[in-house]
């Protein structure tokens, strides 16, 4: 009776062999890892086909056995105690730290977990064994609270977040209504088998839901007409997804359940091949092909790109990366400790150690043996402030937090190289409603940013100071149709299936229509002055742009490989024979020669010289170079080996620019032509990923973005002469300075300096607490003493202008307060300037979302690199790797409706532009399950690192994963590993290998994991279990 083999529909089948005691030796997986296992009184070898092996040892007797130590592949122990009831106690792992647990005397539940760095979390529980309370080792604390009925009703988030559920059924733990932190209400409906059938928000729309007889979600309708409808074949799965329009995009699969084909609603297919294991190995789209290759450990060891060129990798004993050669030939390689921390990186011979301490947080960082960054952390283990050098300049970044752990302030500071003098600071101040909304932003120099809002949190205006300057009109779905600021109005409206369709400007000029095709690609866009048509390949790649206006009628080809690298234009150069790149290094198009250095960063631009042109030693040159994170830290153009231009860049430990220095070239006093001695510095000032400070000796341009995104909303400029005038003392100071019994100075301690810094914000913004208002009266002050002491304000002119943007966030014009445009421009797909109106010479240099123009290089600095808009690519390689795409030089090939606005990845802009909808708890549910789903199918580091790019490929995958969590039949992750520390360790005590559906309903029958928790793992487990129960229900 014993189970000597099982296998799933369309997988190999797997074997087991046993001893004369009935215990498992060998278990036998075909094309994949195989185990024998050797017994011993007190432990077990474990031996797979690779020849790792581990040891288990074991103590105590039947039921009480538990493995106290397990000896690894690489050598490393690791080892645990239990309690006399077989309770864990400690775990120590492979550096011999121990973390400890105390576990309540009766129920067994944990109590306290105690880190090896001394920092504890406690937990407490009702007499239900309901979670109550839980604080974390930074002293913030969740609270819960229950009905009689064991039901949630009230939660309160360690940032003092109170969400509060409703029910109207004493049957059901299903809420029919919650209440968020701002008072909200969101009201759902549930059939009688906990299906969601309604959802309204707190602004009273409604979102329905239909469902079929197996539960499955069948259709979704929301406001303003828009439905979605889903099918599914007769195994569950999801066949066909169709929109309001008709568009239907389909799904096909093999045997075993992966998704094999997606067919787009124009007909296209795009496919992808398993091996026997569910693994993609080719993926297809549009006649391209990617393919991947594994070991027996189920490892990715092989990419295979379009281009035909290969990514290799290699790993330790633990399955741990530690060699990743690039499709160029770049090597990286990584070393752990014995804990798996990362504390060694080479790249190219770029050697850089890592440093932590012993709650594991990284510390500081060397390369080539000499300190580059360091992290500082508060007691309560919240990041403080990052350091490090940047071309001799000490660059840090500082944070404040408030007791519940919220940012509260943002600063940039850069030191002089020899005296450290403060040269530059910049710092960005938040604050929070009552509700816990960040709603207010204090930019450096500027009155406060306040975002007005309804309902949840959706935008309806914004202030600056006390001056309304932006309205918002939102439609039933709350995205945005009317923007008003002055006389300016913008009217935006949608197509059925919700993508961008007009936009009405009350200067006809801008007036653009927006179509589409099947495929959800944006195809034209019209307006008074010209129509663009846009062509794409099967991939998705943008083709070619149709340009027509009066007397105007231009078309442009944009020809790549097939990895995505610009090619020659085959119109223009016929004789072209280069037809692909395999390292995705361009050396050369059609102005410039290039070359790189072995990290594969750029380093070398000269002008092309056709053939058959005489050379004339004319040609500019130019050079770039790079600090030990590959940033762009010196530019320099020639001719005729003369030096044209000079700019040198630093950055903050982040990696954002904070300055550059540009010398040009000039005449002296003598007549010699030169770079000039003073160069022209300018400053930058940053709000998280958002550059919003632009300063030099002239002007200081501040951004404000729409919340949540890259686009530029408003635009102040002030002259630096105006600034000098704001120069203050603050609060504090002037206290200090007067501070003592005879008039002299005073050093108040650095509380006092918070609480004076912190009154003073609220007097000058109008709003002092009554925190403050108490702690005054205790020190016999009154608010208008305090208030008489401080400097007076000096409120200098400023001009304020409007970002009027593409549908991308690229700037088109600025729109004064009395409607008139004051700067226009023309761009390109690829953010290429064509034309500019500036009649007052303003200096706008945003581009596509996330760049500035350098006017000095004609590059783009695009937050972690630098894009040259010329070739619509970067310069250096994706800090992320393969997260951000196979090409790491590649920005979107569809730059038509996807930016990248850090330099990382692809980012698909959403049309229309809303804020994110809030979510019901069925919302949530699929989000989480979707998480547990990816977590569980793709576990392994290399399949994590080139998932993105498969989706990529593959939308229909995602979509997938999502639908089959959001039914609920993803096995949850916590249970799952409580399930398998049961079976181990009744594998261990007689060899005998329990089914895991019996042990899952063993913990339900006792009480251990509820019925409700166990449901989504018992039908992704497919146990009998769960039927039966299904079957006495009916």
């Amino acid at each position: 009776g014993r189970m000597v083999a099982h296998r799933h529909t369309g997988r190999p089948e797997i074997r087991y062999r046993y001893d004369s005691d009935g215990r498992v030796t060998e278990q036998l997986n075909p094309a994949g890892l195989s185990y024998t296992y050797q017994y011993e009184k007190d432990h077990i070898t474990i031996t797979d086909s690779l020849d790792r092996r581990e040891v288990l040892h074991t103590q105590g007797e039947a039921g009480l056995k538990r493995v106290v130590k397990k000896e690894h592949a690489d050598g490393s122990v690791t080892q645990s105690q239990f309690d006399a009831v077989g309770r864990l106690r400690t775990q120590t792992d492979a550096a011999g730290r121990t973390t400890e647990y105390s576990p309540d005397v009766v129920t067994g539940l944990i109590t306290r977990i105690t880190t090896p760095d001394g920092r504890a979390s406690a937990f407490y529980y009702n007499h239900h064994n309901q979670l109550t309370s839980a604080t974390g080792p930074d002293g913030l604390e969740l609270r819960r609270e229950y009905d009689e009925s064991g039901r949630l009703i009230q939660e309160t988030a360690p940032d003092g977040d109170i969400t509060r559920y409703r029910y109207d059924n004493p049957h059901s733990d299903l809420p029919c209504a919650t209440d968020d932190a701002t008072g909200s209400r969101k009201t759902m409906t549930w059939s009688r088998y906990g299906q969601l059938l309604s959802f309204t928000d707190c602004s009273g729309y409604q979102t329905r839901y239909d469902h079929d007889r197996f539960g499955q979600m069948t259709a979704v309708h929301r406001e303003e007409g828009l439905s979605q409808y889903r099918a599914y074949d007769s195994r569950g799965q999801l066949i066909a997804v169709k929109d309001t329009q008709g568009h239907e995009t389909r799904y096909e699969y093999n045997a075993a359940g992966d998704l094999t084909t997606v067919i787009a609603p124009d007909g296209s297919r795009n496919g992808t091949q398993y091996d026997a294991w569910g693994k993609a190995v080719r993926t297809t789209q549009g006649g391209l092909t990617r393919s991947m290759e594994y070991d027996a450990a189920g490892r990715v060891i092989r990419l295979t790109s379009e281009n035909g060129s290969h990514t290799t990798f290699r790993y330790d004993v633990l399955d741990r990366l530690i060699q990743e050669t690039g499709f160029d030939g770049r090597t990286q390689r990584y070393h752990h400790d014995l804990t798996g921390k990362l504390i060694r990186s080479e790249d190219e011979g770029l050697v850089t150690h890592w440093h932590y301490d012993e709650a594991d947080r990284l510390t500081h960082r060397t390369v080539k043996g000499e300190t580059a960054e360091r992290w500082r952390y508060d007691e309560r283990g919240w990041l403080t402030d990052i350091s490090h050098i940047s071309e001799g300049h000490r660059v840090a970044v500082h944070y404040r937090y408030d007791e519940k752990g919220r940012l509260t302030g943002e600063r940039q500071t850069v030191h002089h190289p020899e005296t450290e003098a403060l040269l530059w600071q910049h710092e960005t101040r938040h604050a929070y409603n009552a509700q816990g909304l960040a709603n207010r932003c204090i930019p450096d120099s500027l009155p406060a940013v306040e975002w007005l809002t309804y309902g949840s949190g959706w935008l309806s205006g914004m202030k600056l100071g006390d001056t309304p300057l932006v309205e918002y009109t939102r439609d039933r779905l709350h995205r945005e149709t009317l923007r008003s600021f002055g006389r300016y109005e913008l009217t935006t409206a949608y197509t059925p299936a919700g993508q961008l369709q007009r936009q009405h400007l009350n200067s006809l000029q801008y007036d653009r229509d927006y179509t589409w095709n099947d495929n959800g690609e944006l195809i034209r866009i019209s307006s008074p002055r010209q129509t663009r048509s846009y062509s794409y390949s099967t991939t998705g790649r943008l083709t070619g742009v149709h340009t027509t206006a009066a007397n105007l009628d231009i078309r442009i080809p944009y020809a790549t490989d097939p990895a995505g690298n610009r090619l020659p234009d085959p119109e223009l150069h016929p004789d072209s024979t280069l037809s692909m790149w395999p390292d995705n290094r361009i050396a050369r198009d059609a102005h410039y020669l290039y070359r790189y250095d072995r990290h594969g960063r750029l380093t070398e631009k000269t002008d092309l010289i056709p053939e058959g042109v005489i050379r004339t030693d004319d040609e500019r040159t130019h050079r770039y170079h790079y600090d030990s994170q590959h940033r762009l830290v010196h530019y320099t153009r020639t001719q005729y080996e003369e030096p044209l231009v000079e700019s040198r860049y630093l950055y903050d430990p982040l990696g954002r620019r904070v300055a550059k220095r540009v010398w040009r070239r000039e005449r002296d006093l003598t007549g010699w032509m030169s770079l000039s001695r003073k160069p022209q510095v300018t400053w930058y000032g940053w709000d998280g990923d958002r550059l919003t400070t632009i300063q030099n000796d002239r002007t200081r341009i501040q951004t404000i973005y729409q919340p949540g995104s890259f686009t530029p909303l408003i635009r102040v400029e002030t002259a630096t002469g105006e600034l000098a005038k704001t120069q203050r003392r603050s609060l504090a100071d002037t206290l200090q300075q007067s501070g003592g019994e005879d008039g002299g100075s005073v050093v108040f301690p650095p509380v006092l300096v918070q609480m004076l810094d912190r009154l003073e914000s609220e007097i000058l913004a109008d709003r002092v607490s009554e925190e403050s208002r108490r702690w005054l009266a205790s020190c016999g002050l009154t608010v208008e003493q305090m208030q008489n002491q401080m400097d007076p304000v000096y409120t200098p002119a400023r001009k304020i202008h409007l970002y009027h943007c593409d549908h991308r966030g690229l700037p088109l014009a600025l729109i004064s307060k009395e409607g008139t445009t004051e700067w226009c421009a023309e761009y390109d797909e690829w953010g290429n300037l064509l034309n500019e109106e500036n009649p007052h010479q303003l200096q706008q240099l945003i581009r596509l979302p996330g760049q500035q123009y350098d006017e000095e290089s004609g590059l783009y600095y695009n937050r972690h690199r630098y894009y040259d808009p010329l070739q619509g690519r970067y310069i250096t390689q994706d800090p992320i790797g393969l997260k951000g795409g196979w090409n790491f030089y590649q920005y979107p090939l569809n730059p038509v409706t996807n930016t990248d606005p850090l330099g990382l990845e692809v980012f698909p802009r959403p049309f229309p532009l809303p804020i994110p909808w809030p979510k019901s708890p069925a919302q949530q549910q699929a989000d989480d399950n979707a998480a547990k789903a990816l977590t569980k199918w793709w576990n392994d580091t290399a399949s994590q690192r080139i998932f993105d790019s498969l989706i990529l490929n593959n939308p229909g995958l995602a979509l997938d994963i999502t639908m089959i969590a959001s039914r609920g039949n993803v096995a949850d992750t916590g249970i799952t590993d409580r399930v398998n520390d049961i079976i181990n360790d009744r594998f261990w005590s007689d060899g005998k290998k329990p089914d895991r559906c019996d042990v899952l309903q063993e913990l339900i029958d006792c009480g251990d994991i509820s019925a409700k928790d166990a449901k989504s793992t018992q039908k992704a487990w497919n146990c009998r279990h769960s039927r039966q129960s299904n079957d006495k229900k009916r």
